[in-house]
């Protein structure tokens, strides 16, 4: 059976969380890759709603392992947050969970930086959730930055939060002093390292034992393609690899391991922060999308922009990505729409453009080239075959088929779990249990 790794195709937010629990069954060890606690997973099992910011979707799977990775940066307190969440809902994490000791971490000083620097943007704010998350990978590829295996001994941690709280003081300013103690930060995250000595691994030693051994991975990544610190719409992306290609180099394997992958897009479109949207509706058919797709952030709360599916941008995405198949969430929240827009091109400046414009300047003055679909305006929410959907929601399916250049492997039809349509010709043949 081939590894998988499955990717947001947008910006963010698409329903990875509920796609990797659904396909963790079938694989041995489930890796997250890149992001840190700012991304919120949300899985509805049974009805009740579950969200993981750190930890693998798969942990809720008896008997599977996870591994965070070492692309992901790690914040202590927030981890046994979910940790002890986890615990006190029955789900056992010894021997199941583990971290990469080459994971960076974030640290207090990180969250005060971000929050310092974001309001200093003024207008043009990326929108960060200052969470720390950007100055913890500022400072790793800066060469200063504090990995997991520096909690292995407490003393080298002390000396080193030390060195990289005095580096803050110098750039940040002596008004930040208070906030920028060392002694404080290690009082309060000591306690929560010796904890974590038993989960702390070689993440990519551990990666390349179980393909060794023959055992398949699945591996996640947080936010969406469009995000990405390359090639997504900058400046307002995250500060990590999110497409395909991160995931090599955030678990540590060669890429030829990395056998196929899964976009995962929404029926429609979302974005949170600031940056453009082409597709997006500000105005009462945004708000009906939000309100019945529950558009607000996981891990913020804050209300995500909606809009309709941008075939565009998405074949920009399956170009970077090459997805061997997608998976199209939250259909029914289309179930009351008469007509279903979907933009097909940009207009720029008198021209019409077919391609996703590499410079983010252009990508604000386009304007959407919208093509109507018939809706269906009959529930959806539920069905678990395709033949059994509405004829024009499998028509829209196929429209985004061929409007992005890639199959529709799954379409979710609610929140739960079980709210699933698996198509498993083909693609899925040999990747679900």
């Amino acid at each position: 059976m081939p590894n998988l790794v499955v990717v947001g195709a947008q910006w963010g937010d698409e329903g990875k969380g509920k796609i990797v629990d659904l396909l963790t069954p079938s694989f041995d060890l489930v890796v997250r890759y890149q992001g840190g606690h700012n991304a919120g997973h949300t899985i509805w099992v049974g009805g009740r709603k579950i969200v993981l910011h750190l930890i693998p979707s798969g942990i809720l799977h008896p008997g599977k392992c996870c591994l965070i990775g070492n692309g992901v940066v790690v914040d202590l307190q927030a981890f046994w947050e979910e940790a002890d969440l986890l615990t006190d809902m029955g789900i056992a994490l010894a021997g199941r969970l583990f971290i990469s000791s080459q994971a960076s971490l974030i640290l207090p000083c990180h969250r005060v930086q971000e929050r310092v620097e974001e309001a200093a943007r003024g207008g043009a704010r990326i929108g960060t959730t200052n969470r720390g998350i950007g100055p913890a990978y500022e400072d790793k590829t800066g060469r200063r930055g504090l990995r997991v295996e520096d909690l292995c001994s407490l003393e080298r941690f002390r000396v080193r939060l030390e060195q990289l709280y005095a580096h803050k003081k110098r750039t940040l300013g002596v008004e930040f002093a208070l906030e920028l103690d060392a002694g404080a930060a290690y009082e309060l995250l000591a306690p929560l390292a010796e904890r974590l000595q038993p989960f702390i691994v070689d993440g990519p030693q551990k990666a390349n034992e179980a393909i060794d051994r023959g055992q398949t991975l699945l591996l996640e990544g947080a936010q969406g393609t469009l995000l990405d610190i390359d090639q997504g719409t900058y400046p307002y992306v995250t500060s990590s690899t999110t497409w395909a290609a991160g995931a090599c180099v955030g678990v540590g394997i060669h890429p030829r391991f990395l056998h196929r992958t899964l976009g995962i897009s929404k029926a429609y479109c979302t974005r949170v922060g600031s940056g453009a949207f082409p597709t997006e509706l500000p105005g009462p058919e945004g708000e009906i999308i939000r309100e019945r797709g529950s558009e607000y952030g996981a891990s913020t709360g804050r209300p995500r922009r909606c809009g309709w599916f941008d075939a565009v941008a998405m074949r920009f995405s399956n170009r970077l990505n090459r997805f061997d198949g997608l998976a199209i969430t939250k259909l029914d929240v289309l179930d009351t729409m008469a007509e279903i827009p979907v933009c097909v091109g940009y207009e720029y400046r008198g021209s019409r453009l077919t391609d996703f414009p590499a410079e983010t300047a252009a990508l604000a003055e386009c304007r959407p080239v919208l093509e109507t679909r018939p809706g269906w305006e009959t529930v959806t929410q539920g069905i678990r075959d395709f033949a059994d959907l509405p004829g024009r929601a499998q028509d829209y399916i196929r429209y985004l088929e061929d409007a992005v250049g890639a199959g529709v492997a799954i379409v979710s039809t609610g929140p739960d779990r079980n709210d699933t349509i698996l198509r498993p010709e083909g693609f899925l043949a040999d990747l679900v249990v």
